[in-house]
């Protein structure tokens, strides 16, 4: 249990500790890796001096948990976990999850609904005006009056319904560290007010001058114009060179947003990642079958940060920022050695990657300097001309890594940005990444294939993936690998009309692909997609947007992804005829779907005069059929459903043959046309 940072009293008083400096809560299970946002803002705050504490998915209800340690000199850090609290528990269609990859035994419901706001609460309870400061995913992205997909309402800043002295958004090391000082130094949060990557709440007096104000809450939550406007600020307004202080008013306070906190350095990205992390889940989880989250990071390493390919529909852009920021070669390398003496090390690195794994220096030189386009990106839907795509050193990096003794083989499954891949003179990193770094399947997001949509989503039109595919299949054959692409696809994203799912399933058709997972689009706060999801207008250009919006919908768009799916038939069949495409409805190699049996009193009629069945043997027929499409519908899906529906289908016509043949035996036969 040593080098863990304590989780119990028992272990405060092994180390020796009366009261801690500061305390962290966090709506995860306790895991020390740095894929873990809690797991490094706890070491870096050790790292500083200060003893921390750490209080894991404590029981809600009451506050023995809060209090399990006493109050801390200075203060709580309190986290949501690595996802935002609702996105843990709820699925697209607003149905509770079954699990929980972050909590111990994968059990869900181990944390409440909007978890940053029930834990600043109970504090608040348990410590009156102890100093809290709010960080993660949750609070970062929350940080504005945001539309909340849950309520389907725009809610405050969660600075105001949590009751938290400050927040920190974007990646937290250098605002803890300084706000950790002050504190320390005695001064108290309300005057903590010009750190950068910080959002308080003031009397509208103290707002500073030369603020991007909002429209603000009253307007936000009931205008959708105004919400739309006000993203397009947020948005805008997020980079470290010229970003300015953004300000919305909320009732009788000031939100205020100060400018965001430079990416760290080189140097200083190493240091991070050279802390002590125990790289596992707190022995007392062992019973409960530990912490699957670990599974897939515990021998993988991230190399960087930030994400200039920024889509509409992702958060990391927003809370990591658009900037690139890496870590040395050496550091890396050191890691990876750290490995081979690891007795759980099998020789497999699983991941060398980041928010996207082949970026490893920013997209131009310009940035550096002048901060990168306001409302420009730089991939789509075409590359930027000032584009550098160069794959040089993080090439040169996995060639070190294959090499360490001990070291088997080295994947990226984080997922690289293909488009940026494709700009690159240079064949050799292709080369490589498909001769070495992919385990089988490779992933890929497109996301879709319609010019509309990847325009709404922010990506790049499909025939760069089109040429992608081409290259990394000739390629595979060349080195004589069976291996593949696994696209991710989503469904139902703002400007996503049925006509568009329907070009989404021939172009599956075209390339053979039979996606077994398909990701309805689900609104999470803060992106660019979600304001098109709440107002129907996209809030850089506040021209209309379809949203698709009924369940009804959105499921006929899942299933034109999956329409090989015989459990998906009648949806598939209703969202064609909508969509006047039933010329891809019957049989044939241009089709997408066979046609439904009718077995409605005029097809009765029709089946008994036409075909002259026996009545008895007409009625068994069609109740074979009646009873095997409905087990089908009931029982069956996926590949397996796929397989037995064939079999299904065989049978009935099987009973048909028979109806016929005994039939025949009546001495009953065709008439001829």
């Amino acid at each position: 249990m040593a080098g863990f940072l304590p989780l119990t009293k028992q272990e405060m008083k092994e180390r020796g500790i009366d009261q801690f400096d500061f305390i962290c809560v966090t709506g995860d299970g306790y895991v020390d890796h740095p894929s873990f946002g809690i797991a490094i803002i706890s070491r870096v705050l050790e790292a500083q001096g200060y003893t921390v504490g750490m209080i894991a998915q404590p029981h809600y209800h009451t506050l023995a948990d809060f209090e399990r340690f006493g109050a801390p000199k200075y203060g709580f850090f309190v986290n949501g976990g690595n996802i935002d609290s609702m996105v843990a528990h709820y699925t697209s269609a607003k149905k509770l999850r079954t699990d929980d990859a972050y909590s111990p035994g994968g059990k869900a419901g181990k944390r409440p609904d909007r978890a940053v706001i029930v834990y600043c609460k109970q504090i608040r309870k348990a410590f009156g005006d102890i100093p809290i400061v709010i960080g993660g995913l949750e609070a970062s992205l929350r940080r504005f009056a945001h539309y909340d997909y849950w309520d389907d309402a725009v809610r405050p800043s969660i600075l105001v319904d949590s009751g938290a002295d400050l927040l920190t958004y974007g990646m937290g090391e250098l605002q803890t560290i300084e706000i950790a000082k002050r504190l320390a130094a005695g001064i108290p949060p309300e005057k903590i007010t010009d750190i950068r990557g910080t959002c308080y709440l003031t009397e509208p007096k103290n707002t500073p001058l030369g603020a991007k104000e909002c429209p603000n809450f009253e307007q936000v939550s009931t205008r959708k114009d105004a919400y739309a406007k006000a993203c397009k600020i947020q948005i805008t307004e997020q980079d470290e060179v010229y970003g300015r202080t953004v300000i919305q008013r909320h009732g009788g306070r000031m939100l205020v947003q100060n400018p965001p906190m430079r990416v760290l350095t080189q140097q200083e990205m190493d240091w991070v990642y050279s802390l002590p992390y125990m790289r596992m889940y707190h022995p007392s989880y062992e019973k409960q079958g530990g912490v699957p989250a670990i599974e897939e990071v515990e021998f993988s390493i991230t190399h960087n940060r930030g994400c200039f390919g920024h889509c509409n529909f992702c958060s990391i852009a927003l809370h990591q920022g658009r900037k690139i920021t890496c870590r040395s070669e050496e550091s890396v390398l050191k890691e990876a050695e750290s490995f081979v003496k690891n007795p759980r090390f099998k020789g497999y690195i699983h991941d060398v990657g980041g928010p996207t794994a082949n970026f490893r220096r920013p997209s131009c030189d310009k940035q550096l300097e002048h901060g990168l386009c306001r409302e420009r990106k730089c991939l789509a839907p075409q590359p930027c001309g000032q584009l550098v795509a160069d794959h040089t050193e993080y090439l040169d990096m996995l060639r070190k890594l294959r090499a360490i003794p001990g070291v088997k083989r080295v994947f990226i499954r984080s997922g690289i940005r293909y488009d940026y891949l494709m700009q690159d003179p240079d064949p050799s990193f292709m080369r490589e990444l498909v001769q070495y770094h992919v385990s089988g399947q490779l992933k890929v997001a497109p996301e879709h294939c319609s010019a509309r949509v990847l325009d709404a989503m922010g990506k790049p039109h499909i025939e760069v993936y089109r040429q992608f595919a081409d290259r990394f299949y000739q390629i595979t054959k060349e080195v004589g690998k069976e291996q593949y692409l696994v696209p991710y696809l989503m469904s139902s994203h703002p400007g996503s009309r049925l006509e568009d799912a329907v070009e989404l399933a021939l172009f599956l058709k075209e390339h053979h692909m039979r996606p077994e997972q398909v990701q309805d689009f689900y609104p999470t706060p803060g992106t660019l997609s979600t304001c098109m999801f709440y107002t129907g207008l996209n809030p850089m250009t506040m021209e209309e947007v379809y949203v698709p919006r009924t369940a009804e919908e959105k499921a006929m768009q899942r299933a034109l992804l999956q329409y090989f799916r015989p459990a998906n038939r009648e949806l598939v069949i209703k969202a064609l005829r909508l969509a006047k495409r039933t010329d891809l409805i019957g049989t044939g190699p241009n089709r997408l779907v066979r046609e439904l049996p009718d077995f409605s009193d005029k097809a009765r009629r029709t089946v008994s005069k036409g075909k002259n069945l026996g009545k008895r043997a007409e009625q068994k027929a069609v109740g074979a059929i009646r009873e095997k499409n409905q087990k089908l519908k009931q029982k069956h899906s996926g590949a397996k459903a796929a397989k037995k529906g064939k079999k299904t289908l065989k049978l009935s016509e099987k009973a048909s043959a028979a109806a016929k043949r005994k039939g025949s035996m009546h001495g009953k036969t065709k008439k001829k046309k």
